[in-house]
């Protein structure tokens, strides 16, 4: 337990330090526990010691630790890939954003689907910055027409983008993606579409919180460096050969 608590003071730490150096107010910078292969009781003890948001990978996850979590506050995101036929899923276990928006297809069934049930949802869009073919995402120069396609749809509350950026321990190459991600964010916000906020860059995570920050990350996902590292590495969860 000591260990949990300790190491998001840890992070908040890095968060608070990092905006210290670039003159950002900590308070723009949300925590986002990505709780991958945590067990309830573990999430259970990181929400209890201030943290009101997580975030699952996978569908089969959030529905396994739905029982054990639900009489705990707290707030869930949902960043993996999302499959048309887990959209029902998605709704029934009380995800209040879905950070993995990227296609037009999943956007128009997820739309569909709150119609019927009489539900909004906040979604952000998912940009492959990296380039890589194993990772999900829009591409970056579709990124805008997706969005005002999108943006038609009155159930989806369009709040930002979304990037994992790529695994790399050279922090100046994963700049590059979060620096494009921002400015994609800019040249959206300059569009002015209707129906559309771009307040939230979801990018970051344990190994370059620090750099998605200096690049105006509003939000980073945090999961190793509180939780422990995983059996498998972090790419194995975004991959979507797995």
């Amino acid at each position: 337990m000591d260990e949990i608590v300790s190491h998001i003071a840890q992070i908040k730490n890095r968060i608070n330090q990092t905006c210290k150096k670039i003159g950002r107010n900590p308070d723009e910078v949300q925590l986002i526990l990505a709780t991958k292969t945590v067990s309830p009781e573990r999430i259970k003890i990181a929400i209890e010691s201030g943290e009101k948001c997580i975030a699952e990978n996978k569908v089969q996850e959030l529905k396994e630790k739905y029982d054990a979590l639900k009489d705990t506050p707290h707030i869930n995101h949902f960043i993996g890939h999302l499959q048309s036929n887990k959209i029902k899923d998605i709704l029934k276990y009380d995800v209040r954003c879905v950070q993995s928006i990227d296609r037009l297809e999943l956007a128009e069934k997820l739309h569909k689907r709150l119609l019927i049930e009489k539900k909004e949802i906040d979604i952000l869009i998912q940009v492959n910055t990296s380039f890589e073919k194993s990772k999900f995402g829009i591409e970056p120069n579709e990124t805008m027409n997706l969005i005002k396609k999108i943006s038609q749809f009155s159930t989806l509350k369009i709040k930002g983008l979304m990037t994992i950026g790529l695994f790399s321990t050279e922090a100046e190459q994963v700049r590059k993606c979060f620096r494009l991600l921002k400015s994609i964010q800019e040249e959206i916000i300059n569009e002015q579409i209707p129906n559309v906020e771009m307040k939230e860059l979801s990018m970051g995570m344990s190994g370059d919180l620090e750099t998605a920050i200096e690049e105006g990350a509003t939000i980073v996902r945090v999961g190793t460096a509180i939780f422990g590292k995983r059996i498998y590495s972090d790419s194995y969860y975004w991959n979507e050969y797995h």
